[in-house]
């Protein structure tokens, strides 16, 4: 499928859902459970769990958190936010969502080995469970209704044949959450377009780390021409990484915030591969909501695609706009 299609297939889902939802009348310590309360004009018509795997302060995970409670509000559903970046600690919220009898779980899989037992637990109970963002090929051995995501593979060979077309020698992929299987898969697409790829582990959450290692990277080897990192924070911190060692590298990479946004436009940054966060978050919630109400499940058995997109110098003005009110 082209990044044309995918887009347009997913613009296509997002007004039939909304469509259908007018016609049917959503390292470190977990984070504190937060609720978005419903619209004041419509009775609650469930509880939805929305549990992932962001790491305190990963503005992505703020991009997705906002679909998902704009989703809540539009159909009047009680969202209970929480994460935790450890697959044990991710599954146990899992099992508390299950034990306080939510109508249904939104899920995302990084390290679906660690998910699969609590998540099959709660299907088996009855609960209805979408996946987001992770998991996109184990979701549904885990009994998941749907996945709202990118195939990081196809995403990371599209990153990869944009560098080699655009003639890069040596690309440092970094990955700065080990054992996240969709990191993995995004480095393996990325060498898989482009062959002369390396992979850099650094700890996401210590951006001293991921400043140092980069940049003693850059310093030994001055033949890469590109660094790629997973996430739109750590790219910010490569920004410095390579201007303090002095390298020639260009800087590309997955996911955005209005930060990267900036710094597409100032051409500190190439581009990057966006997958439509806030549109993960609200399918999800939205296409819980109607299994609630209308019997629905979106997606066919097919994972429903929210990337991959580029955003580049030339079209940065156009997600500007999104990205300042939290929505790219």
């Amino acid at each position: 499928m082209t990044r044309r299609h995918t887009l347009s297939a997913t613009a296509a889902l997002a007004t039939c859902l909304v469509t259908l939802t007018a016609c049917s009348s959503g390292g470190g310590r977990p984070a504190a459970e937060a609720s978005a309360a419903p619209n004041a004009e419509k009775p609650t018509t469930m509880t939805v769990a929305f549990i992932t795997h962001g790491a305190p302060g990963d503005t992505y995970w703020d991009i997705v958190k906002k679909g998902a409670e704009d989703a809540a509000r539009n159909d009047g559903v009680e969202l209970q936010y929480s994460s935790d970046p450890d697959g044990a600690g991710q599954a146990n919220l899992v099992k508390q969502a299950v034990d306080k009898k939510v109508d249904g779980i939104a899920v995302s899989l990084a390290k679906p080995e660690a998910m699969s037992a609590n998540v099959k637990a709660a299907v088996a109970a009855g609960v209805p469970v979408v996946a987001l963002n992770a998991g996109d090929q184990q979701w549904r051995s885990l009994g998941a209704l749907a996945f709202f995501g990118q195939d990081e593979k196809i995403a990371g060979q599209e990153a990869g044949g944009r560098l080699k077309s655009e003639g890069a020698s040596k690309v440092l992929c970094v990955i700065h959450e080990q054992g996240n299987v969709g990191h993995e898969a995004r480095c393996d697409g990325v060498s898989a377009g482009f062959p002369g790829t390396e992979k850099l582990y650094v700890n996401g959450a210590d951006m001293g780390d991921v400043q140092s290692k980069i940049t003693a990277k850059l310093q030994q080897d001055t033949g890469i021409s590109h660094v790629i990192t997973l996430g739109a924070p750590f790219a910010m911190t490569a920004i410095s990484s390579i201007q303090t060692s002095g390298s020639k590298a260009k800087l590309v990479t997955f996911d955005l915030n209005k930060e990267l946004v900036d710094q597409i436009k100032a051409g500190k940054v190439e581009w990057a591969v966006d997958q439509q966060p806030y549109l993960q978050g609200y399918l999800s919630v939205e296409s819980l909501y109607l299994t609630k109400t209308n019997g629905n499940v979106v997606g066919g058995g097919r994972p429903v695609l929210t990337g991959p997109a580029f955003v580049d110098a030339a079209n940065v003005d156009k997600v500007a706009e999104f990205a300042a009110a939290g929505k790219r």
